[in-house]
């Protein structure tokens, strides 16, 4: 009979520990939603500026490649 009362006082405590665990999962949860919120109210995240580059930056670029890859040939022979 006595082992009985051990393995509900078993049961007993295995119960109250999950029990804790998951109430503290929850708050810890619901904690961090709400810090993401106010941090996403307060600190937003800035919106990135697209590059568009022009056709002077997309000359200047394709010079850059002609000139290097003459040099390239140049010192290779």
């Amino acid at each position: 009979m006595e082992d009985v009362n051990l393995v509900v006082e078993g049961f007993k405590f295995m119960v109250l520990g999950m029990g804790t665990v998951l109430t503290f999962l929850i708050i810890l949860i619901g904690a961090m939603l709400a810090q993401a919120k106010i941090i996403a109210k307060y600190f937003p995240e800035p919106k990135p500026v697209p590059a568009t580059p022009n056709k002077a930056t997309k000359n200047n670029n394709k010079i850059a490649a002609i000139s290097a890859a003459i040099m390239h040939h140049k010192n290779t022979k």
